[in-house]
């Protein structure tokens, strides 16, 4: 357990840059930055980091932006993604989306709760770990990264790209200051139907791509029962999410049907096996079934490859990264948190699923909001994750150096 004159320290300096977090978390949310167009507002964190004496600041070759804080021979990244949606229907916003608003204590605006929540709490929280000479053993780092067009690639792109591999990782997405541990994954994958176009006022003469394709989302919207349940992740979910035709004409039968679907997949499902079930039913209608692949340039230009594979993950609850956890919270808020999962899904794909590497999830707001026109976060959650990401490094070390 560390000193509680650090805690109340710690406590001090958020309580001392309290508006300048809150002025930060107004001034990033007011930047858009949908599906991974971050350059303007990774500036300006960029920007902010340096103010705020950061030992390094630079971006990446996908052009993420990235601050360093200490030297050590650990190395601790605080991942926050900072892209977010669109604003699809802006006539359902009763608010700007960019400039947003307080009210009751809660900040409503595009990206408050998915995902800017996090960027401001771990930026002023480094700060305050070099303040206070906290960074001892640890290298830290603030990622702030492109994540709603393809989760895990940003990282999965620090790592190989760059070669920055943490050794621990805690991701900042929505998590209503609760220690989250692991979440599903999922495949996305493609079907396609062929048809034969004719005129549509004589159907007979040729086939039907979409009324193929009918069948196949029927048999799909069945599926489920055979999807495995894993006590803690919970079940495997399969949907039905966009569909396109190819048709020369609104006069004429399409000759291709295209759908797309989230395949969510929990601990005893395997990217194969989902394949195979939706293979089942799509050939028994003569479609065609194939995994998605990201190859989406960035704002930068830069490319990095992957399939749109993410795996389900779980770190034990025993584990020190989730224990060191626990033990920061208990020793900021006098009580124990509660430990869960996100119903959806995060950068944990690859930094836990795919690369191994050991990763927990804290922070402000709540992930039912995400991708709402109600997307927010509590002020004070805003920026008493702050307190939680300034002390939990030194909580990390101790319980590591007690198992030396």
């Amino acid at each position: 357990m560390v000193d509680q004159e650090l805690v109340k320290k710690v406590k001090a300096e958020v309580v001392k840059h309290r508006e300048d977090i809150i002025k930060f978390m107004r001034d990033i949310l007011a930047i858009p930055s949908p599906n991974g167009n971050i350059e303007g507002v990774a500036k300006r964190i960029a920007a902010e980091m340096k103010k705020l004496g950061f030992d390094e600041v630079f971006f990446d070759r996908m052009g993420n932006v990235v601050g360093r804080i200490g030297n050590g021979s650990k190395v601790l990244l605080f991942d926050s993604h900072i892209d977010t949606v669109d604003v699809a229907d802006p006539t359902q916003w009763q608010w700007d989306p960019f400039q947003g608003k307080i009210e009751k204590g809660v900040l409503y605006a595009l990206g408050a709760g998915d995902e800017k929540n996090s960027t401001p709490g771990m930026i002023y929280g480094l700060k305050i770990i070099k303040e206070l000479g906290l960074a001892k053993d640890f290298t830290l780092y603030y990622y702030g990264n492109i994540e709603e067009i393809c989760d895990g690639v940003a990282p999965n792109s620090l790592v190989e790209t760059d070669k920055i591999r943490p050794d621990f990782v805690v991701i900042g997405e929505p998590t209503n200051m609760r220690i989250y541990r692991g979440h599903r994954g999922r495949v996305e994958m493609k079907v396609t139907t062929k048809g034969r176009t004719c005129h549509a006022s004589a159907p007979e003469r040729g086939v039907n791509a979409l009324y193929k394709m009918a069948n196949i989302i029927q048999g799909i919207s069945q599926m489920g029962a055979e999807f495995v349940n894993d006590p803690f992740l919970g079940k495997g979910s399969i949907a039905v999410t966009d569909i396109h035709v190819k048709t020369p004409s609104i006069n004429a039968l399409p000759d291709e049907a295209v759908i797309y679907i989230d395949r969510r997949l929990t601990f005893g499902e395997s990217k194969e096996m989902a394949v195979e079930q939706v293979r089942r039913v799509a050939q028994a209608h003569g479609g065609e079934v194939e995994v998605l692949w990201f190859a989406e340039p960035s704002y930068t230009g830069f490319v990095f490859e992957v399939d749109k594979y993410y795996p389900a993950w779980a770190l034990p609850e025993e584990h020190d990264l989730v224990q060191a956890g626990v033990s920061a919270y208990e020793q900021l808020y006098g009580q124990k948190p509660e430990i869960g999962k996100w119903v959806f899904s995060t950068n944990g794909t690859y930094w836990m699923g795919k690369a191994n590497i050991p990763s927990i999830g804290f922070g402000p707001g709540d992930e039912q909001y995400a991708h709402t026109v109600l997307d927010q976060v509590p002020i004070e959650d805003l920026v008493r994750s702050t307190e939680f990401y300034a002390l939990f490094p030194t909580v990390l070390g101790e319980r590591l150096a007690g198992k030396k």
